[in-house]
């Protein structure tokens, strides 16, 4: 069953690269791109929604962590009561974020997977500058590296800077995802770095939402 994503995921990146032909610019790079920028329409309104809870989550850790504080070693059940509570007020679902990240994971694998193995239609306009084939590691690491930077953008827009374990995965994950980047085909790496931008901007979208409607809301 898991093939069949594969293979799809094999035959749309040759769509999409038989486009690329169509308007005169054939690269199977620009193909991945046009991948990424029509997964993350599809996932459009999860990940809003993810980046919405996101950044209100952020917003209401002061609070979080005064509850914890004053309950910490006396009351959990109390605790877990009035931190519920936060969350309801502010209409914020700890668990939001899970399932776009599920969603995610087979359509990492499957692209992974098609480009360990895909024959390209044409070698010719199978790399990316510097790199000659997207099914084989960058050598220079230049795409790993603005993985790891552009995972770092788009967190700092949601990371609670009063929560020191959100801090330290504000700078380990970054350093993870580079890591991981250097071990996989440069196509996938460029469908992260991509999917990271589009995502960063998305995010200051969302910001500025929650702002708006902060600023519009009455005041208790």
């Amino acid at each position: 069953m898991f093939q069949t994503l594969v293979d799809g995921m094999t035959s749309l990146t040759h769509w999409l690269y038989g486009l690329t032909v169509t308007i005169g610019l054939p690269s199977y790079a620009l193909a991945i791109i046009l991948l990424t920028i029509l997964i993350k329409l599809v996932l459009f309104p999860l990940t809003h929604k993810q980046m919405t809870s996101m950044k209100r989550m952020a917003e209401i850790q002061p609070k979080i962590k005064e509850i914890q504080e004053k309950y910490k070693g006396k009351d959990p059940q109390k605790m877990q009561q009035k931190i519920m509570e936060v969350y309801k007020e502010n209409n914020v679902n700890p668990m939001a974020g899970c399932l776009p990240i599920l969603i995610q994971m087979p359509i990492l694998i499957a692209l992974y997977r098609s480009l360990l193995h895909i024959k390209f239609l044409d070698p010719q306009h199978a790399g990316f500058f510097w790199i000659k084939t997207l099914s084989a590691h960058d050598p220079y690491y230049i795409l790993p590296v603005l993985a790891g930077i552009t995972t770092y953008m788009q967190s700092k827009l949601t990371t609670s800077t009063t929560d020191q374990t959100q801090r330290m995965m504000l700078y380990m994950m970054p350093v993870f995802i580079a890591w991981i980047s250097t071990t996989v085909p440069a196509g996938l790496v460029l469908y992260w770095v991509t999917f990271n931008i589009l995502g960063y901007a998305q995010q200051i979208l969302v910001n500025k939402q929650v702002e708006q409607i902060k600023e519009g809301a009455p005041s208790k």
